[in-house]
């Protein structure tokens, strides 16, 4: 099996791990910003030791940056950090489900950036696959109708546009990690996915650090304090970000995303079998929407 299909399914797995360690901050002790500097902060170091053992170990050159680079690196970084701030700022708002719904275009918006950006096209079967994952995360995600209000107030709102925003800003930070990946010379898959990424990391900790130190000072002590599960949401994330930062560097980001659809089977599992919920007649029809999806993601990934 293509070593990009492991990586992307592991760095989902990973993924909803780090949002259960991020809840479990954001609820406890943290704000928003501060439980998303925890993720950042304390993945640069593992990110840092990971990469500096794994060029030892294999003797590799260090890559040369070739052009680009930067400022592939900065605007994925910072277009990831946005992306976040648009999601959380629809837990405010009274459409949630229809920007929460929006926000999964994102693997169909992660194809047009691709294409845009870097030449990237997607084949027939992965579209026809990302189309049907996108029609069961519709029927997963089953939006409820807010009595008296039209058609067109439940979908053009500021909900939908936060959701489509974070769609978009997933994407390009997905196809300009990838950018910033094949901008570096030299070096095998792992070296150079470990680069960008703590490239990418340590922006975005001096960032929403520099951020926080002047809007909300007393987050950063709080992080530092809550170091234990703080470190487990760093270690969670640079696993994960390893995972996707691999898999970019192998596979166009269109097929990444796709394939990072199985992390909604991941959380429909854990709430089915965990936590005990209730399982309706739509969200079975939107995991096999999504297992269909997927199957169609592997047979063309295998293939090629």
């Amino acid at each position: 099996m293509p070593l990009w299909i492991i990586a992307s399914v592991f760095a989902a797995f990973m993924q909803n791990l780090r949002f259960v360690l991020q809840r479990h901050l954001k609820v406890t002790s943290l704000s928003t910003g501060g439980a998303t500097w925890a993720r950042f902060a304390f993945a640069a170091p593992f990110v840092a030791v990971v990469l500096l053992l794994y060029q030892q170990i294999t003797a590799q050159p260090w890559p040369e940056i070739g052009a680009g680079y930067w400022a592939y690196v900065i605007i994925g970084a910072l277009a990831q950090m946005s992306a976040t701030a648009c999601v959380v700022a629809l837990f405010a708002r009274r459409n949630f489900y229809v920007g929460i719904t929006l926000k999964k275009s994102e693997v169909i918006l992660t194809a047009l950036v691709g294409l845009v950006v870097l030449g990237e096209a997607v084949s027939p079967p992965v579209l026809l696959a990302i189309a049907v994952g996108f029609a069961g995360v519709l029927v997963l995600s089953d939006p409820p109708r807010e009595s008296g209000l039209p058609w067109r107030a439940r979908i053009f709102n500021a909900a939908s546009g936060f959701g489509l925003a974070s769609g978009l800003l997933f994407g390009v930070s997905a196809v300009c990690y990838r950018g910033a990946i094949l901008a570096l010379d030299g070096g095998d898959a792992a070296l150079r996915a470990a680069l960008a990424l703590l490239t990418a990391t340590l922006v975005q900790t001096a960032t929403l650090g520099l951020w926080l130190a002047l809007r909300e000072r007393g987050q950063i002590t709080a992080v530092l304090a809550a170091w234990k599960v703080s470190s487990l949401t760093g270690l969670t994330s640079m696993l994960g970000s390893m995972g996707w930062f691999i898999a970019f560097a192998l596979q166009t980001a269109a097929y990444v995303k796709a394939l990072g659809q199985v992390e909604l089977l991941f959380t429909f599992l854990f709430s089915a079998f965990w936590l005990r919920e209730k399982t309706t007649r739509n969200e079975l029809l939107g995991v096999a929407l999504i297992l269909a999806s997927l199957a169609l993601i592997l047979r063309a990934g295998l293939q090629g």
